[in-house]
């Protein structure tokens, strides 16, 4: 996919519900990513605030760290196996695929997120079906990346709305929007780490746009 291409609802959907078959613990497990409880911390010996690639250590201890920090969202719940399905559609020909499918889906995520707030904010809200029309697109834009707990919140939204319980939908979308900026932190640390262990492999990385 070019980097200037667009993925847009059910279109997200379609290009990450491909290939099957990955068992992502296994991977993990077998990459040394198996320690996950507690917060997620780096392992690389770095003191100089330098990145890594600039001190010549390599991408194995890059690799690692991205391992690890797998590994923790696994365990968290923050991601699930779609996720790896998402990864095992990226190879040398569409190096970026992964970041700009993810990018699509925060630029998308987020003017929902506005929309489900509007609606909320508004003194005679009542239009508890079109506030389930947001959350059905922002669910299965979610499930298609793997973002688990951003769906799981999603579900438990939607059944307030389908209640027409306004107190409930507030606090759900509090939780959702909480989940969503946890979410989009850790995968652009992820990006990150992926950025450095490219380039201190040789490769051309594009920068991360925020």
């Amino acid at each position: 996919m070019g980097s200037g291409g667009r993925l847009t609802g059910n279109r997200l959907q379609g290009v990450v519900g491909g290939r099957r078959g990955c068992n992502g613990a296994e991977e993990l497990a077998r990459a040394g990513a198996c320690e996950v409880t507690g917060e997620w911390k780096s392992r690389s010996p770095v003191k100089t605030g330098l990145p890594l690639w600039m001190l010549g250590l390599g991408a194995d201890l890059l690799w690692a760290d991205m391992n690890r920090l797998l590994a923790f969202l696994f365990h968290q719940g923050v991601l699930d196996e779609q996720f790896l399905q998402l990864q095992q559609l990226q190879d040398e020909t569409s190096p970026n695929f992964v970041s700009e499918v993810v990018n699509i889906y925060f630029h998308e995520s987020e003017k929902l997120l506005r929309n489900l707030r509007g609606l909320l904010m508004e003194r005679e809200f009542s239009d508890y079906k079109k506030m389930g029309i947001h959350l059905n697109q922002l669910m299965g834009s979610s499930s298609s990346i793997g973002a688990k707990r951003v769906t799981n919140v999603c579900l438990a939204f939607r059944a307030a709305t389908e209640h027409n319980n306004r107190p409930g939908c507030l606090r759900a979308l509090e939780m959702l929007e909480h989940e969503y900026c946890y979410l989009k932190n850790k995968l652009h640390e992820l990006f990150q780490i992926e950025q450095q262990r490219a380039l201190a492999a040789g490769v051309r990385y594009p920068v991360q746009n925020n």
